[in-house]
């Protein structure tokens, strides 16, 4: 029998998909075929369902027998996430990274702004997501492809905020510290230890026993979903949020020049015509888009998702970071119990810079009423008014009410996680 071409076209199609579909059913099964840590001990023989239980002695299956746990921390700026990495960072079984996705981003798109359309902020996801699941599988040499210039002989002095992770910092990583030098301030990390080899950042990750990456660049829980639902990655959301009129007059301080004109209205209380209102809405709509996943409690988030707001991290950090450990299934050191009693404290004197960690962070979560104008805080909650009732954010009605310090604008309210 003569078959026509788009017989035989459609025959290769089905046998593709065929084998396609056996090879995820395949690697699905494997993943969670054989619970034991030592694979050794799972033999086709034990039982007359063994082939639901195939023992895979690849470097991959092994890894995943290990149950790293992966944790990703999702915030917008801020919003109080370079404080949560740190509840991270101090670990010391925990390998962290500040951000890695900014090479990405400024690789890909290099003028993005916080005021370009979402369009141009989701061109890079797909790029994120593939360094994503590289780092967490301790593949550092993947950043080379996005860090300017290429690093050499795989060592570079352009990681962005090296600094900020104390594993980055410390030996093997840092060779050149002294016992006097364990405690590094960021600027000091570069001056001290030089250039980064990314060979021993590596050995450095596959050391510790978690990893744990900060991003700003990734807007809504369901980009990540590709990842949550890999079964080799054993990956933990947490979302940080905060109250968007306290994100607007953070981000009207640190950045003056890009949020210039929310700076005039505060000062004259003329509004500016050209105002670019996308400043403050976009980080309201992916606030909801998100959240909202996050609380619909889908299949494919379960055990992985945990919603903590700013506000009650600030309030009262030890119980809010034990609750964090607790949902990872992770136990808190001694190391993050020290960092966070000597940096919740402060004044405003003991931040060094716009980014930095030690503060009265009770203080800070609410220094936002007492630096926006009524008009902008008005403005704010009708712009944010379906977000701020979501999150359990109460409204001022009046400038008297907003600066009364007794009166909290924030509802008691537990966002459990999805278990």
């Amino acid at each position: 029998m003569q078959c026509s071409w788009k017989a035989v076209l459609l025959l290769a199609l089905a046998s593709i998909a065929i084998q396609y579909t056996a090879i995820r059913t395949f690697t699905a099964k494997s993943f969670h075929s054989c619970p034991i840590a030592n694979p050794v001990n799972c033999s086709l023989s034990q039982d007359a369902d063994a082939a639901d239980r195939l023992c895979d002695e690849s470097p991959t299956f092994a890894y995943n027998l290990s149950r790293k746990t992966h944790i990703l921390i999702l915030a917008t700026t801020r919003s109080g996430s370079s404080f949560v990495g740190q509840l991270f960072n101090q670990h010391f079984d925990v390998f962290y990274l500040f951000e890695p996705l900014y090479h990405v981003q400024y690789t890909l798109i290099p003028k993005l702004t916080q005021s370009k359309s979402t369009t141009d902020r989701r061109v890079m996801l797909g790029a994120s997501r593939d360094l994503l699941r590289s780092l967490y599988d301790c593949d550092l040499y993947f950043l080379e492809n996005y860090i300017k210039p290429q690093p050499v002989n795989h060592t570079t002095d352009r990681l962005f905020r090296r600094g900020a992770s104390k594993a980055l910092c410390s030996p093997p990583v840092c060779e050149s510290l002294g016992a006097v030098d364990l405690h590094l301030e960021e600027g000091d990390c570069v001056k001290k230890c030089g250039t980064l080899n990314l060979t021993l950042a590596t050995e450095s990750c596959r050391e510790h026993g978690h990893v744990a990456i900060k991003t700003v660049r990734v807007p809504e829980v369901s980009d990540l979903r590709a990842l949550v639902e890999d079964p080799r990655l054993n990956l933990k959301v947490i979302q940080l949020v905060r109250d968007p009129r306290g994100i607007l007059a953070s981000r009207s301080e640190t950045f003056r020049d890009t949020y210039r004109l929310w700076r005039i209205w505060d000062g004259t209380g003329r509004k500016p015509y050209n105002l670019d209102v996308t400043q403050l809405t976009t980080v309201c709509e992916d606030f909801w888009n998100s959240v909202s996943t996050g609380l619909n409690r889908p299949p494919w988030l379960k055990g992985k998702y945990m919603l903590v707001r700013y506000e009650d991290l600030a309030r009262n950090p030890m119980k809010k970071t034990e609750e964090i450990y607790d949902f990872l299934g992770i136990p808190m050191d001694s190391n993050v119990e020290r960092w966070i009693q000597n940096n919740t404290r402060g004044d405003r004197s003991s931040s060094k810079h716009k980014y930095g960690t030690v503060r009265n962070s009770a203080a800070t979560a609410e220094k936002w009423r007492f630096r926006l104008s009524y008009e902008i805080v008005a403005f704010t909650q009708r712009a944010c008014q379906q977000v701020l009732a979501q999150l359990g954010y109460r409204t001022a009605s009046s400038e008297e009410e907003l600066k009364n310090l007794s009166v909290s604008l924030v509802e008691d309210r537990d966002f459990l996680p999805f278990s």
